[in-house]
């Protein structure tokens, strides 16, 4: 004889029992400005014509409603504001300060050294390269022959000394490219701080050659 335990649930009891598990309850503890103006409007389509709503109670809760609206920007806005000053986004611009990044830019800053570098990008090989480094008066500071170079990216590098080993360098200077013409100009900026704007946009890397966000950075080095 088989015994049936009184805990044994069925096939259809078990399915009942799923369906109210799945079932939730939505709580009214609160409510958003579209449900309470559906419930208002519910409130005056419904009211009693022989005692409608006065102005008072009317002007009441559009007073109301205007609070809860006001509330719900506030919020919003506190929320964007958390998230723009997020630990994550800074935390990882800062770990950049110190360390120099490669910009598109036709302007070379020297580093902490006094040297300045960078790199061109040649779409065909040439014969003959050269880079000629310009202060802002027009004149040639510095040339640095690089010679016959294949197509695709060709770094230079200066010190920023003489042939006697004087300093020279320590202002922007502009490059100039001889022997070709490059689909792209880019040097290395050293990074000296990093800046959160107030509009909660994407943190910026401050360098001698301007502020840039961090996606403009072809390297890091």
């Amino acid at each position: 004889m088989t015994t049936i335990s009184p805990w044994t649930v069925d096939a259809s009891t078990a399915y009942d029992n799923r369906n109210l598990t799945q079932t939730t309850t939505k709580s009214n503890a609160a409510i958003d400005m579209s449900g309470f103006l559906t419930l208002l409007t519910a409130q005056m389509q419904n009211q009693d014509p022989f005692e409608p709503m006065d102005n008072s109670q009317m002007v009441s809760q559009m007073a109301q409603l205007s609070s809860l609206s006001g509330q719900t920007e506030a919020n919003s806005l506190l929320q964007n504001i958390a998230e723009s000053m997020s630990g994550t986004r800074l935390s990882d611009a800062a770990n950049w300060i110190g360390k120099a990044m490669l910009v598109k830019s036709n302007i070379a800053t020297p580093d902490r050294t006094g040297a300045y570098a960078g790199e061109l990008t040649l779409g065909s090989a040439a014969d003959s390269v050269s880079v000629d480094l310009v202060d802002g008066s027009g004149n040639t500071v510095r040339t640095i022959d690089l010679g016959a170079q294949p197509a695709g990216a060709v770094s230079f590098y200066w010190d920023g000394l003489d042939e006697a080993g004087n300093l020279i360098g320590g202002d922007a200077l502009q490059v100039k490219v001889r022997g070709a013409s490059p689909s792209q100009i880019a040097t290395w900026a050293s990074i000296a701080a990093i800046q959160s704007p107030a509009s909660g946009s994407d943190a910026q890397l401050i360098t001698a050659l301007g502020a840039f966000s961090p996606s403009s950075a072809i390297r890091l080095g």
